[in-house]
């Protein structure tokens, strides 16, 4: 809409003219959500909702870097346990302890990182058991 209200014409009516021009064109026939509920309409008024919304959009972290990598680490490892392949896992630890290895060297504030190396030998013999486990299954 890049038309400008005309001079001397209310701004509501201008408005909802504009409203019902684009629903008869079908403008609104395709917007994501609908026909569902508005999430956290009966929610408490909370004024940093739009903060807590951004934080996840954005998969932003407000924990300091220890914790965080602590989290990813584990995150990580929790998806592994689905690869298909011992070359894929081995692949996955090697991201994961670069992760490690750039928190280890770069935490400046917050608690100190005590996470080491994983080893890549005793994952897989976990993701092996995991794997004939759930194939018997």
């Amino acid at each position: 809409m890049s038309e400008r209200k005309p001079p001397g014409r209310p701004w509501k009516s201008w408005v909802e003219e504009q409203i019902q021009q684009a629903q008869r064109e079908g403008e609104f026939d395709q917007l994501e959500g609908k026909g569902k509920p508005i999430p956290g309409l009966d929610a408490p008024y909370d004024p940093l909702w739009w903060v807590k919304k951004l934080i996840e959009r954005e998969k932003l972290s407000v924990l300091p870097q220890a914790l965080e990598i602590r989290a990813r680490v584990d995150r990580m490892l929790e998806y592994v346990w689905g690869l298909a392949t011992e070359a894929h896992v081995r692949e996955r630890v090697a991201a994961i302890n670069a992760e490690i290895a750039r928190a280890n060297r770069t935490t400046a504030a917050g608690p100190p990182t005590t996470l080491s190396p994983l080893d890549a030998e005793s994952i897989l013999v976990r993701w092996r058991d995991h794997r004939s486990r759930t194939q018997l299954q």
